[in-house]
């Protein structure tokens, strides 16, 4: 009996993995990619907004800020790392205390 080769997704071109279905560099679902600017502190501003209000979970959002953390404080703008940076900050503590809450939420019960 001949084992067929799985198939390469359709979309994306970049280098897949060996064992994953998964291409890197390329973004499979661009429908669901959230843009972001770090040009200004303005730009850096409505970012972290649009993070906020955005549907996704904690992790990519935290994951989401600490590119353009990373990208800006690599091009040398500080007061637009700093933004990104107390933005990330803000997602800790909301998020522990939203822990901290349904903790006790389930100590009650």
């Amino acid at each position: 009996m001949v084992r067929r080769k799985r198939r390469d997704p359709r979309k994306g071109t970049g280098k897949k993995p060996k064992g994953s279905g998964r291409r890197l560099y390329t973004d499979e679902n661009p429908k669901d990619t959230v843009r972001i600017k770090f040009a200004t502190a303005k730009d850096a501003r409505a970012t972290v907004r649009k993070v906020k209000r955005v549907r996704k979970s904690y992790a990519r959002k935290i994951q989401i800020l600490t590119v353009g953390e990373q990208r800006a404080r690599v091009m040398g703008k500080k007061t637009v790392a700093s933004i990104f940076k107390s933005a990330k900050a803000g997602l800790r503590r909301a998020n522990n205390a939203k822990k901290k809450r349904s903790k006790t939420k389930k100590s009650r019960r």
